[in-house]
């Protein structure tokens, strides 16, 4: 149904982090991303890689979405997780969404494949 990637350089998240660290967090990460990479020694390379799964997942999706309607739960294996209003368009079109992060080097990439019945 939907392919998306999405490449982010983690200086650039580091920037946000060091400019609007607060309202960066709040407004782009769901509270349970927050805690998974704040716990992180260094959290860019993991808030970079969840904010690539987000736009990724925006180029998948067959209509509207936006990145603060989309969450990244879990590490192994990390599993998308969406709002309310998201989950049930998701879940009416009887998607199944795959997804894949990785970080290096700095840079972090996401690969989302959405599956239709």
């Amino acid at each position: 149904m939907g392919l998306g990637v999405d490449l982010v350089e983690v200086a650039r998240i580091r920037r946000l982090l060091d400019r609007h660290r607060a309202r960066f967090l709040e407004r782009v990460f769901f509270p349970e991303e927050r805690a998974y990479a704040l716990a992180q020694a260094d959290p860019a390379p993991s808030l970079a890689a969840r904010f690539a799964a987000k736009e990724a997942f925006v180029k998948a999706f067959p209509g509207r979405a936006w990145i603060t309607e989309v969450g990244v739960a879990g590490a192994a294996p990390p599993r998308l997780v969406f709002r309310p209003a998201l989950a049930e368009r998701v879940r009416t079109l009887g998607l199944t969404a795959h997804l894949t992060l990785s970080h290096e080097r700095g840079q972090a990439v996401a690969v989302v494949v959405l599956e239709a019945p």
